[in-house]
């Protein structure tokens, strides 16, 4: 799978929030605050899974259609990779 621009920018952003959380450690900040930054670090990383996932597996099913083969075991994979993410 080819990851575009998008997809990597999501991640950079996720960099970008893990480095502050570090940042934040190292100054002592308060605890809530650092579980808010923390948090929005993992829904954006979930949000990314899930467009990977999402992406790869429509382009995927695409294939398997023009070939003629079954897409359920595909659709199965992305739904256990979903799970498994959590």
């Amino acid at each position: 799978m080819e990851y575009n621009d998008q997809i990597k920018n999501r991640v950079k952003r996720v960099e970008g929030q893990v480095k502050a959380i570090l940042r934040m450690m190292e100054e002592n900040k308060d605890c809530k605050d650092l579980i808010g930054q923390m948090s929005a670090a993992r829904n954006a990383l979930d949000r990314t899974i899930g467009l990977v996932v999402s992406t790869n597996l429509e382009a995927c099913i695409r294939e398997q259609i023009v070939e003629g083969e079954d897409t359920e075991p595909l659709i199965q994979e992305a739904v256990n990779l979903l799970v498994k993410s959590r």
